[in-house]
């Protein structure tokens, strides 16, 4: 079964920081691309960085220079560290596993990230 489980969200003020983490289980850790998406309340869910297997990267352009993907292939960890935090960033954060070469794609159930001004 697999799982992908976030943690790390919560309220922070504008500027500040937060470390989002997900912890995958069920799948082949190593080969899968990740990936963080948000939703926002009465918006559609849109993709915030991705991952390769290989490491490269990939950021929304409302995110670049503030927010940064890694992933621990030892831990089955992906992460998204997020500076400089905006009140418009508020949204449930998601986490997605994806294999390209059969388009198999998982997700968690989210974790909420306030931002007050």
């Amino acid at each position: 079964q697999v799982q992908l489980v976030e943690s790390g969200g919560g309220l922070v003020q504008a500027g500040g920081s937060l470390r989002l983490s997900c912890a995958a289980s069920g799948i082949f850790f190593s080969i899968h691309g990740m990936g963080w998406y948000r939703q926002a309340p009465g918006k559609q869910r849109e993709l915030v960085a991705t991952i390769t297997s290989g490491g490269g990267t990939n950021y929304a352009d409302s995110v670049k220079g503030r927010f940064t993907i890694s992933r621990d292939n030892a831990k089955n960890t992906v992460y998204l560290q997020m500076n400089s935090l905006k009140p418009e960033d508020t949204a449930v954060y998601y986490c997605n596993a994806f294999y390209s070469p059969n388009g198999r794609a998982y997700w968690g159930k989210g974790t909420l990230v306030t931002v007050s001004s």
